[in-house]
Formats: C-alpha cells, structure tokens, sequence
C-alpha cells in the first residue's frame, strides 16, 4: 500500500471504558479500520489525562482508575480518513463515549520498507 506524501493524522481521544458492544472502543475502532484497509492504526495507553468533565484519570498507585485516557493514531490519505470519519463518530455514538477527534495535516517520510 502507498500512502501519499500529504496525508491526515486522524486522532481519537476515548477512555478506557468505554465499550463498543462486548469490545473495549479503542479495540473496534482498530479492528474496523484494519477491516476498512486503512494504512495502520496505534493504540496509546495515557497514565494521565482529564477531559471535558475535568475529571482526572490517573495510574497513579493511590488512586487507581477504570477509565484511562487512550488515544488511536491513523495515518491515511484525506480521502480515506474522510470515509472512516462516519464510521467513527457512529461507533463512538453507540458506544456513549464522549470523546474527543481531531485530525492534522501531517507528511509522510517513510512509510514501510524503502
């Protein structure tokens, strides 16, 4: 697969909680862009995060959380990124998570073996 020089990082910031079906959020989201052929996704596990709620999360030993920050990072052309967005925002509707999506204009310097 070739990914263009101009491509969109798309980032979804949810919690650790959150569900999609019998599936944690993070892990359907993967799946389903794996499913879609999109050019790869990474899940990032937070130690530490709050969001629109202020509430903190936290890993820390005296306050154990449920609910950590994760974050999903896709890299794809703005073509495809704009396809998955649907798809995201209803999975992230069904599952009650609010959380949060941004996408950046990135470019890309390697992509697999040269």
């Amino acid at each position: 697969m070739e990914l263009p020089e101009d491509a969109v990082l798309l980032r979804i910031f949810l919690g650790e909680s959150d569900r999609c079906g019998k599936r944690p959020l993070y892990e359907a989201v993967v799946l389903k862009a794996r499913e879609l052929h999109m050019a790869g996704a990474t899940v990032i596990r937070g130690p530490m995060g709050f969001g629109r709620s202020s509430r903190l999360h936290t890993a820390k030993l005296e306050r154990l959380s449920e609910d950590l920050p994760f974050i999903i990072e896709i890299v794809d052309s703005r073509a495809k990124i704009e396809t998955f967005l649907p798809v995201v925002d209803e999975m992230m509707r069904e599952s009650g998570s609010s959380g949060l999506v941004t996408w950046e204009s990135v470019k890309v310097l390697r992509y697999g073996q040269a």
